[in-house]
């Protein structure tokens, strides 16, 4: 097995968003870098198979209702849309391709070696890399692992092409599904639901707790499953799948109350399995430098260092919001803290977003954790159907929500649920980033008319003066 000659500051162990930020800003600080990642292409999960070509065909099947829909209330007449879903597959291919490129691109501007292959660590300061040419070790003065997650299987329920799916298998079937059922009512399970109810499937979601989105605000979770079953989907809360059996037609789930009860059959054309993820550590070579799991899966940290000197952890396959964005800041964090310099994340300001129609995003406390705590906090609320540019848009369904505390007005949660809720969500974290109050957000001038209106007069209703409903 051959060494590398020459020893680098930081080697990372995947090229997701963690990964692969973590190497970019590593080459940006001067440290010699180099990105293991077993794919053929950078970008991880959320760029190959994730977040990415689900924006894609949410965006697209959006198009496609809408066209179907809406248009001729709009005064625009065009035949009824038909459904090219090779064609709607090519281009969400095309776009994740110009974005893996583009990581390409940014390795090479800010010298950071890819290594492709699989990697593990093998002891402390070296990492083997087992790629299409054999074995390789190299030496390193720094190991980050930023391996991710991968979908967690449900018991009694084997994956199946084409007939049982996990999230990855759910944005490539090769045709639209007479009936669709998620077994899972979270972000992912609800936003690939979404895509192919517009795109004709009947879908049904089954989900083990009483309500859909858990960690979600209540009152907000509440209004989306009334969203989304006006949309046409069917919710079967309360319950779970304890088998499956595939056939010639389809496949036949058993169902039974989480609480006890009689089983019964739930037929469907595809299930997709939807009910989280789990940290991938499968192969690390954890137990080369003495780390352990715990007992969630997990690789735990303090500050991003897993203990063992030289290694330190980000992303999904540690604790905190398995979101992108989330290893994103704690890939910058982590860097920057082995650069000398000082790194830190609040995971109280990393937002979530389920990118449906309407779209929901919060950040912060929700209410159910704020009467948990016993903390005395003021709410304004105000609904899509009064803001102006939602209204002109036919746009209205949701509400947006400002949580602050009593005493202080200090902003301890933001909630919305409405057209591009995404974007508006950055304003809320920016604002609570620097400690800001209900009444900075409600006294700030904002365009007229645009959507953004609804979260400063759901600010001014904080302090009870909200002024267009």
């Amino acid at each position: 097995m051959a060494e590398a000659a020459q020893p680098y500051d930081v080697i990372i162990i995947g090229g997701g968003p963690g990964g692969y930020n973590a190497a970019i800003r590593a080459g940006q600080l001067g440290l010699k870098v180099a990105c293991v990642e077993m794919r053929e292409t950078l970008g991880g999960t959320c760029l190959n198979v994730g977040c990415m070509p689900s924006k894609a065909l949410l965006h697209a099947s959006e198009l496609f209702e809408l066209a179907a829909k809406d248009f001729a209330g709009l005064g625009i007449e065009v035949p009824a849309p038909k459904l090219n879903l090779p064609q709607m597959m090519k281009q969400k291919g095309e776009s994740v391709t110009a974005l893996t490129k583009g990581i390409e691109f940014l390795f090479k501007k800010n010298k950071v070696d890819w290594l492709k292959g699989r990697g593990r660590i093998d002891g402390p300061g070296k990492v083997v890399v087992e790629g299409a040419d054999g074995s390789r070790t190299y030496e390193t003065r720094n190991i980050v692992i930023a391996t991710g997650s991968e979908p967690t299987p449900l018991p009694g329920v084997a994956f199946e092409d084409g007939k049982v799916v996990d999230s990855t298998g759910a944005l490539s079937l090769p045709a639209v599904p007479k009936h669709l059922v998620v077994v899972g009512a979270g972000i992912i399970g609800l936003e690939l639901g979404s895509v192919w109810r517009r795109l004709g499937a009947q879908v049904t979601v089954i989900e083990f707790l009483d309500r859909i989105t858990p960690g979600m605000d209540t009152d907000l979770a509440t209004a989306f499953q009334r969203t989304l079953t006006k949309q046409g989907m069917t919710f079967r809360l309360g319950q779970k799948v304890t088998a499956a059996k595939t056939t010639k037609d389809g496949v036949e789930l058993t169902v039974e109350p989480a609480a006890a009860g009689a089983a019964e059959t739930v037929k469907g054309d595809v299930v997709l399995v939807a009910i989280g993820r789990r940290p991938y550590t499968q192969g690390l070579g954890l137990e080369t430098v003495g780390i352990e799991l715990d007992k969630r899966g997990f690789v735990a940290n303090d500050h991003f260092r897993t203990g063992k000197d030289g290694i330190w952890v980000i992303g999904d396959v540690t604790h905190g919001p398995m979101l992108a964005h989330k290893a994103e800041e704690d890939a910058v964090a982590a860097i920057e803290t082995i650069a000398g310099k000082a790194g830190h994340v609040d995971y109280n300001l990393i937002p979530s977003v389920v990118y449906t129609y309407p779209e929901v995003a919060w950040v912060g406390k929700t209410e159910d954790e704020l009467k948990a705590a016993g903390v005395a906090y003021k709410t304004g609320k105000f609904p899509f159907t009064a803001n102006s540019r939602a209204k002109i848009n036919h746009e209205t369904d949701g509400f947006a929500k400002v949580l602050a505390d009593a005493a202080t007005d200090r902003i301890l949660g933001v909630h919305i649920m409405g057209p591009q809720a995404g974007e508006l969500i950055g304003e809320a974290c920016m604002a609570m980033a620097f400690g800001g109050a209900s009444e900075d957000i409600a006294r700030t001038s904002h365009p007229h008319p645009t959507r953004s209106e609804a979260v400063r007069q759901a600010a001014m209703g904080v302090e009870g003066w909200t002024m267009q409903a």
